[in-house]
């Protein structure tokens, strides 16, 4: 009976059902997002086939014809100039604004953690947080307002003696209102996990750099910033897989007609070509399949060389 009884204990299956039945709150809070995640990343990852094939929508993926060349769609991309300059763009775009980003986020953080009014401290996290709520519909809007050409920013400009300038159809003029939209937008959301890690350093390091007589910024390039740097790396890895998407909804937002050529993005190049455009699905599934593969190479890079230099990754 005893050696029945320890059995029953070791079975998997009962651990598995006791365990289950504790976590059973926790599991049901889970299952919705499983559900979420299934319906909308994995079952359509199928339609990654329409790379492959000779998409038509008459005949859907399943009966749509093969290509006779595996990469033939991959070849029409690769042939268009227009998809390296939008290519290029993506890079730029995306990994300045890795940068900006980062560097927005981490100072905001800085400058509130200094804070001691606490009020004070909430209050101004609650408006530089705000923006990122905000759709890109509405901070276009207000782009639009400030920086046309009879905007704000241009009316104050002729008040003063000087000239109006098209801000919104010079291709420099758009990058840099694209960087400078993205920082006042992103920058205070950002700052919430930086604010999160900071509020976990050991107190008694600042008493001690306090007896030891340091300023604040030494304090703050002492024990702040090395405090946060495992969490700024692990973020970092994390956001260069999203580097080639560099802001769908912003870019085509703040586009207009006469610069759009020059600075589509890869994710508004197939919005423009294989959705409103001439080309196929296929073509546009191919270009979607070729930024997925580009983006793990490089998350798996920079994991390595995070490694390598004695960090934390993510694998």
């Amino acid at each position: 009976m005893e050696l029945v009884t320890i059995a029953k204990r070791n079975n998997p299956f009962r651990k598995f059902g006791v365990n289950f039945w504790k976590s059973k709150y926790l599991i049901l809070m889970v299952i919705p997002a499983i559900i979420f995640y299934a319906i909308f990343s994995y079952i359509p990852m199928y339609g990654i086939v329409m790379a492959f094939k000779n998409y038509s929508p008459k005949l859907g993926i399943i009966g749509s014809p093969w290509c006779e060349n595996p990469f033939e769609n991959f070849k029409k991309v690769f042939d268009e100039p227009k998809f390296w300059l939008a290519f290029k763009n993506t890079l730029i775009i995306g990994s300045v604004k890795i940068i900006i980003s980062f560097l927005g986020a981490v100072t905001v953080a800085v400058l509130l953690n200094e804070l001691r009014m606490i009020k004070t401290k909430k209050t101004i996290q609650t408006i530089v947080t705000f923006p990122h709520f905000l759709s890109w519909v509405v901070v276009s809007g207000f782009v639009f307002s400030l920086f046309s050409y009879y905007g704000a920013v241009n009316t104050v400009r002729e008040a003063l003696g000087g000239s109006r300038v098209n801000f919104l159809t010079g291709k420099n003029f758009f990058f840099g209102l694209v960087f400078a939209s993205d920082i006042w937008k992103e920058a205070g959301w950002g700052s919430i996990i930086y604010l999160a890690t900071m509020a976990g350093i050991p107190q008694d390091q600042y008493e001690a750099a306090d007896i030891d007589g340091a300023t604040r910024l030494q304090k703050i390039w002492h024990i702040t910033l090395p405090g946060i740097k495992p969490t700024a790396i692990l973020l970092l890895i994390m956001s260069v897989g999203g580097v080639l998407s560099a802001g769908f909804d912003q870019i085509l937002n703040l586009g207009n007609d006469l610069i759009r050529e020059d600075v589509n993005i890869i994710d508004t190049y197939i919005y423009y070509h294989a959705i409103i455009g001439t080309d196929s699905a296929g073509v546009g599934t191919a270009i979607g399949l070729f930024k997925s593969v580009v983006s793990f190479i490089l998350v798996v890079v920079v994991d390595r060389i995070a490694k390598a230099c004695g960090e934390r990754g993510i694998f």
